[in-house]
């Protein structure tokens, strides 16, 4: 009988709601700033400048770091760096 198994505690329904809203809030925030990165990123390429490679790594980076953490498909993640590369390569044309 020592090793019976105990049922399994699960959270209770307003920490899991806590938590929800916990998830929710980082996942709004960090889908404004990748928003907000390709965004200036779109910017740089049609305005030009010396920034503007920067502004698409930096764009890229949070594309990556989204689909990492599961904001974003993996598929979507692409053709947005596809996107974004395409803009700085006729930028520098």
């Amino acid at each position: 009988m020592a090793n019976a198994k105990l049922p399994k505690k699960r959270p209770t329904p307003e920490k899991r709601d806590r938590i929800n809203a916990m998830n929710a809030a980082r996942n709004r925030a960090r889908r404004s700033a990748l928003k907000t990165a390709i965004k200036k990123a779109s910017n740089a390429c049609y305005v030009g400048g010396a920034d503007t490679t920067a502004a698409v790594r930096y764009a890229i980076k949070r594309v990556d770091q989204a689909c990492a953490k599961g904001l974003m498909h993996k598929n979507c993640a692409a053709r947005k760096k596809s996107q974004l590369m395409k803009m700085l390569n006729n930028a520098a044309k």
